[in-house]
């Protein structure tokens, strides 16, 4: 995607050709950073603090960390160790548990002469595939789309929200849930977006709208809870979320308050999708709400807000009466069963296990 003309993934290797480059997230929407990684440490902190966020763009990270800790020490202990201390640092997106199992069974075989370099191609292929899985779900959910734009008089715009960020900032690059709303936009088709603030980290606030802006796409943000009251009155046309974990059956985990917004789009007959990349389904699982671990994170993200004042200065406060405990689960789940489909890289499938085994048969025996 662009930032003000230039093209940028989310990451990259650096000029040097082993480091690795991302866009610090944790800066946005008052600045535009890139931080370096050098070495396994780097790329778990990038990943447990949310400078990088997003289940591709974190599997991607992962990959990248077991790149840098090769580079230092190649052994059977050290590739082992470096995937322990990643799988650690976010135990909801499978997409992190994904890149780690590819690059450990590539790797481990090999002698450990040859194991950085082929840690940087597989990492480098990994980044590629991502992208072109984006591409075809784009591809995918713009004719979704385009037949609600058929229903419309002349000009007449379709409404979409989404909830957290499921765009570019997410991925390597295009997005997964965003995809098929640029595509949409660089064809021609009148649109706009209602963002969810998506409290407490603010995704869609600080990530979604500045890479819409960025895009030229119409938008605009709306707190979370407003999403219902939109819905009943006709003000969206379809929901397209994205996903962490998907299981087996249909089952997804996405951030905190997709739930609610499935409901809502259920009870006023508005289609509810979920965009998703197909490392981002876990078929050892079948029952969302039994099975995918809820990550728990920290209560300060909720007391605490960063915004800038008037005088321009980015500054933190506390927002929650002192003294209040403060609860912070980071994803719930929304069952298989209100939802419309599943965008994927090959189709828009129905949430269910049959619908995706056949979808990806390959993927079961992996």
């Amino acid at each position: 995607m662009n930032v003000d003309g230039q093209k940028y993934r989310t990451i990259w290797l650096a000029e040097d050709g082993w480091a690795v480059e991302i866009i610090d997230q944790t800066r946005f929407p008052h600045s535009f950073e890139t931080t370096r990684l050098e070495n396994l440490q780097d790329a778990a902190h990038a990943i447990r603090s949310m400078q990088v966020r997003g289940a591709p763009l974190i599997g991607a990270t992962a990959a990248y960390g077991i790149c840098l800790a090769l580079r230092a020490d190649a052994s059977d202990v050290s590739l082992m160790e470096a995937c322990s201390t990643l799988l650690e640092t976010r135990p909801t997106a499978v997409n992190l548990r994904w890149a780690l199992d590819l690059m450990r069974k590539a790797l481990l075989p090999l002698h450990p002469e040859e194991r950085a370099a082929a840690a940087y191609t597989l990492a480098n292929q990994i980044c590629d595939e991502d992208i072109a899985t984006n591409m075809a779900i784009g591809l995918h959910g713009a004719e979704i789309i385009a037949n609600i734009a058929r229903t419309k008089k002349a000009g007449e715009r379709v409404n979409i929200l989404t909830h957290c960020n499921a765009g570019w900032l997410a991925t390597v690059d295009m997005g997964t849930a965003t995809a098929p709303i640029y595509m949409s936009h660089d064809g021609g088709v009148p649109l706009h977006v209602w963002v969810d603030e998506t409290r407490p980290r603010n995704q869609g606030a600080f990530l979604t709208a500045w890479e819409l802006g960025k895009h030229g796409v119409p938008h605009t943000v709306i707190v979370d809870n407003a999403g219902g009251h939109l819905m009943q009155q006709g003000e969206v046309d379809l929901v397209i979320v994205g996903t962490d974990r998907t299981t087996a059956t249909g089952d997804v985990c996405n951030k905190i308050g997709t739930y609610l917004k499935a409901l809502a789009a259920k009870d006023c007959g508005v289609p509810f999708y979920v965009a998703l990349p197909s490392p981002t389904i876990d078929f050892t699982l079948s029952d969302g709400l039994q099975q995918i671990p809820i990550e728990e994170r920290s209560g300060d993200e909720v007391r605490a807000m960063t915004g800038r004042t008037a005088a321009g200065s980015v500054e933190t406060i506390e927002i929650v009466a002192s003294g209040s405990d403060v609860a912070n689960p980071a994803f719930d789940v929304t069952p298989a069963r209100l939802i419309t489909g599943l965008i994927t890289e090959r189709g828009v499938l129905e949430a269910n296990g049959k619908a995706i085994a056949t979808a990806f048969p390959d993927r079961i025996s992996a």
